[in-house]
C-alpha cells in the first residue's frame, strides 16, 4: 500500500511539492522560485520551460527528502495560477511564447 499523498503548489513566485503521511502531517517539502518576467509596466509574464522544470525539480526533491519512490505516493494534488495562460505547439510540445500570468 502506497504510504503517502503528494501536493504540486504552482504559484505565481514559486513551485512547491510536499509529501504528507496518511495522518496527515508534513514528511517532506521542497520549494522553488521562479522569474517574473515584466515586459511592461503592469505586465507580468513566466518562462513556462522554467516552471516546468522547477515542477520536476521540487517533485525530484521532495520525494528525496521523504526517501520515497513512485510506488509510494497514493495520489497528486495539484494547485496552479488560475487564469495564468500558456499556449503550446502541439505537434513539438514546446511553448510558443511566455506565460501570461493573471
Amino acid at each position: 500500500m502506497a504510504k503517502y499523498v503528494a501536493s504540486i503548489d504552482q504559484g505565481t513566485t514559486s513551485t512547491r511539492c510536499m509529501i504528507f503521511n496518511h495522518a496527515g502531517e508534513v514528511v517532506a517539502v521542497h520549494q522553488l522560485e521562479h522569474e517574473q518576467i515584466y515586459p511592461k509596466p503592469g505586465w507580468v509574464e513566466h518562462d513556462p520551460m522554467e516552471v516546468w522544470n522547477r515542477t520536476v525539480d521540487v517533485v525530484k526533491g521532495a520525494m528525496e527528502r521523504a526517501n520515497a519512490s513512485a510506488s509510494d505516493i497514493a495520489a497528486v494534488g495539484i494547485t496552479n495560477q488560475r487564469e495564468t495562460t500558456v499556449v503550446w505547439d502541439k505537434k513539438t510540445g514546446k511553448p510558443y511564447y511566455n506565460a501570461i500570468v493573471w
